[in-house]
């Protein structure tokens, strides 16, 4: 192949454009990113070479290698992985095959404080040398190929790059930044030391560099022993050594491993830069053994919400690599835990398909949604900080709400202080992706009930569940009472809620999109049925006193012909019209039946572009509304009926479906 010129991807290009002129809150970031890249590469040498030994080249002895030449200004980063032929890095190095990259290149240009804790989330961590490089320099070689079949891939990270091919005896890559001026110190042993100690010491491979010692500088005069020496400094010796630990941390036993190097490790494997919330490592025996290290993050992913995102856990054999993203490993509602799971018993060549099939792999995806639910029922029990004991006048100990004082030892009070407030920072971060097993994973359907909070007429904030309402129900109540809006604000002033108001009832405001859906799979919590206040007749049992009861039976049969020519104005809008027991305030408010799907779920399914059946609701007027007393002989009483209907319409957050003749109606009357 002869020497050619190509330009890059567009979306390269100006993630370049970025990434030389934007990124400097974190340089360092480049260097962990290259030797994840080399650390891929060797994994993949070793994955393929299952089947092919000859891969190997008689070099098994799989390593990155890190050298620096201050004189040349440049660091290189050396693997004797896979490598790459010709057109892989072209098609590698020059466009960015990955789902999602738009998303990420309209994140990088926006907060450029937290531009590089973005890069690497999407596979684009070669490209983060142009923080310190003014040029790069690819040397490749593909495994199995012959040495005359290399390739050498230039760029200085403008609109093209150079790519010709070279004679290369080993297999591997090399990549070669070349440092700018002011980039220098990363051409120093303690600085690129520090570096991998800090991002990179968990890579099961051996991260090499040359040994240095300090060499006395010689004698100019010899007579002149004092003045006449040139100045001395560190050589290198010829000699490698391993500078990082080179063993998988989830093979060590957890009393060696510290915090710092449990989140070090997390950090290395999810491109995060804030430490986890949580994290749980087992090795469990049995009919299938297996060892798990996972993590819950206290951050979503930019691209949580992106279908087309693979998602899942490292899957190792026998400390093998097998895949990055082995999505069986865990349910899809629990996409967010990063992790690695080491298996004992898969066979090495396990595929994506076989992992769908087999029995141990499924016992692994038991254990592990088990022991990640296990994680978050912790969290949630120590969410909030123990109310302190006081003594009481009689010298018993009762509880006050002062919180967390000196009764406390001082390892309790700092544990709790610790963990205070991570399920909230959780759930705010992940709570709707979690409600999707309520429909994907009956097993545990029970426990993640347990886990989900809400905001209620009580509380704004997302802190209320199940439990805490049930143990706050009022005397006579018997059902959980909720409803689901497309915000916070529509929830609370819904007009459904107004006689639960007037009757000191709490309510649960569900808005997150996936509750409609969600919901469709929960029908009681411990025994206590979900009631939506927008389906069905409202029916308050003993919390509803005599009086009331009487007075709504009377205004039904007063209102009796009024409702039935309501309901031939609106045949077409609604399934019907009743005198409603819900409404204090409001004139109109739309309900379905209990079986019914709701307005809001259709509209949410017209808007993701799905079929949806025609949901006709049913109108509640409230009989002791001035304006629904006017409607009874009005010489606009056609009018008036298409208002109450479209604005009961309006208030759950709907849009009718002739908004010029509700404008043309309203002003008409206005006049």
């Amino acid at each position: 192949m002869t020497k050619q010129t190509l330009s890059f991807q567009a979306e390269v290009a100006q993630l370049l454009h970025l990434v030389t002129h934007s990124l400097y809150s974190n340089k360092e970031i480049f260097l962990r990113e290259l030797i994840s890249n080399a650390s891929d590469a060797c994994d993949k040498l070793r994955f393929e070479a299952i089947n092919n030994s000859g891969l190997y080249e008689n070099d098994p002895e799989l390593k990155v290698k890190v050298t620096f030449d201050k004189d040349a200004k440049t660091l290189t980063i050396t693997d004797n992985g896979i490598g790459m032929s010709a057109q892989e890095a072209i098609d590698h190095l020059g466009t960015i095959a990955k789902s999602g990259t738009k998303d990420f290149v309209s994140k990088l240009s926006g907060d450029q404080k937290a531009d590089s804790q973005l890069i690497g989330q999407f596979g684009v961590g070669f490209y983060s040398g142009f923080i310190v490089a003014d040029k790069i320099t690819v040397e490749s070689r593909r495994a199995g190929m012959k040495e005359t079949e290399g390739v050498r891939w230039v760029s200085g990270g403008a609109g093209d790059f150079e790519v010709e091919a070279i004679t290369r005896p080993a297999r591997g890559t090399s990549v070669i930044l070349h440092l700018r001026e002011d980039a220098m110190d990363y051409a120093s042993a303690w600085k690129v030391k520090g570096i991998i100690n800090k991002y990179s010491d968990h890579i099961s491979l051996p991260i090499q560099m040359e040994k240095e010692e300090w060499k006395d500088g010689e004698l100019i005069n010899p007579s002149d022993e004092n003045g006449g020496r040139q100045p001395g400094g560190m050589v290198k010796t010829g000699e490698w050594e391993t500078v990082n630990k080179a063993s998988a941390i989830w093979t060590r036993p957890k009393k060696d491993i510290a915090q710092e190097q449990y989140d070090d490790f997390y950090k290395q494997i999810s491109h995060d830069f804030e430490a986890p919330l949580a994290h749980t490592h087992n090795r469990v025996e049995g009919s299938t053994e297996y060892t798990q290290l996972l993590y819950i993050p206290g951050k979503a992913p930019m691209d949580l919400w992106n279908r087309e995102k693979k998602g899942g856990l490292k899957l190792y054999v026998k400390r093998v690599f097998i895949m990055d993203d082995a999505e069986a490993l865990l349910p899809t509602y629990l996409r967010f835990v990063k992790g690695v799971v080491d298996s004992a018993d898969l066979p090495l060549n396990v595929s994506r398909e076989l992992l769908q099939e087999s029995r141990d792999v499924k016992a692994i995806r038991d254990g592990c949604t088990k022991r990640v639910l296990s994680m978050l029922e912790d969290l949630a029990n120590h969410d909030k900080l123990p109310e302190a004991a006081a003594p009481s006048a009689d010298g018993a100990t009762g509880a006050t709400t002062a919180g967390v004082t000196d009764v406390l030892s001082a390892e309790d009070k700092a544990e709790a202080e610790k963990n205070a407030g991570k399920y909230t920072k959780f759930y705010s971060e992940f709570g709707a992706v979690l409600k999707e097993g309520l429909g994907e994973d009956f097993a545990n359907k029970e426990r993640l009930c347990k886990l989900l909070r809400f905001a209620s007429t009580s509380s704004d904030s997302a802190s209320v569940g199940f439990a805490d309402y049930k143990a706050r129900m009022k005397e006579g109540q018997e059902a959980i009472y909720y409803i689901t809006a497309d915000t916070l604000a529509a929830a609370k002033n819904s007009p459904q809620l107004e006689v639960f108001k007037k009757k000191g009832i709490e309510v649960l405001l569900m808005t997150d999109r996936v509750d409609e859906w969600a919901l469709n799979f929960v029908q009681d919590f411990d025994g206590t049925p979900l009631q939506s206040v927008a389906k069905g007749a409202v029916d308050l049992g003993t919390l509803q006193d005599e009086a009331e009861k009487k007075a709504a039976e009377e205004a039904a049969e007063t209102f009796k012909p009024l409702l039935a020519k309501l309901k031939e104005a609106l045949k077409d809008k609604a399934e019907d019209v009743r005198v409603t027991t819900r409404l204090v305030d409001s004139p109109a408010c739309l309900v379905v039946k209990d079986d019914g799907m709701s307005t809001q779920l259709a509209r949410m399914l017209k808007q993701a572009g799905q079929a949806a059946p025609e949901v006709k609701p049913v109108l509640e007027v409230n009989a002791e509304h001035p304006l629904v007393k006017k409607l009874d002989g009005s010489v606009h009483f056609n009018d008036l009926a298409h208002i109450l209907f479209d604005q009961a319409l309006l208030a759950e957050g709907g849009m009718p479906a002739d908004p010029a003749a509700y404008v043309k109606r309203v002003n008409a009357l206005l006049v």
